[in-house]
């Protein structure tokens, strides 16, 4: 079956096969960003349960604005213009920084690890091996999420697919 052209708001034409695989990928980013949303949420009723309450409350709100994140992200998805593999790369940086970074952040909380917090973590430290796994995992993070904003920031500036 021959893909038949489509036009998206802006003018541009793609064809329908193309349109729908991008609704599609929007759609999977708000999904996430609710899971991750939820995620939070629930990460706010155990804060206090974790060996850093200051690192637990992080947590909880490191999935609800992450969340939110995914939800604008999907949200705007259709409008972002880059090529195949840079869209790829634009999509799943944002998905592993985003869980990425609640999952590191109450992992630091359970842990009551002062890697990469020291303001959060209140005079507390964890055994040499789990400051350095939650210090790999924010350095990752960082990485990750910087450079998928750039990436998307750079397709929302383009006019037409690359």
């Amino acid at each position: 079956m021959k893909a038949v052209p489509a036009t998206i708001d802006d003018g541009l034409s793609v064809s329908s096969e193309e349109k729908t695989r991008v609704e599609d990928s929007g759609r999977r980013l708000i999904w996430h960003g609710m899971f991750l949303f939820l995620l939070g949420l629930v990460t706010g009723f155990v804060e206090q349960s974790v060996a850093n309450p200051r690192m637990g409350l992080a947590a909880h709100l490191e999935g609800v604005m992450n969340g939110t994140f995914l939800l604008a992200l999907g949200a705007v998805w259709a409008t972002v213009r880059l090529s195949p593999r840079l869209t790829r790369a634009a999509y799943w940086s944002a998905l592993y920084g985003t869980y990425a970074n609640w999952a590191v952040t109450l992992l630091a909380a359970i842990f009551g690890t002062a890697a990469m917090s020291p303001i959060t973590a209140a005079g507390r430290n964890g055994q040499p091996w789990q400051e350095g796994v939650v210090t790999v995992g924010f350095i990752t993070v960082g990485i990750t999420i910087v450079a998928a904003s750039i990436l998307v920031l750079a397709g929302l500036r383009q006019t037409r697919m690359s």
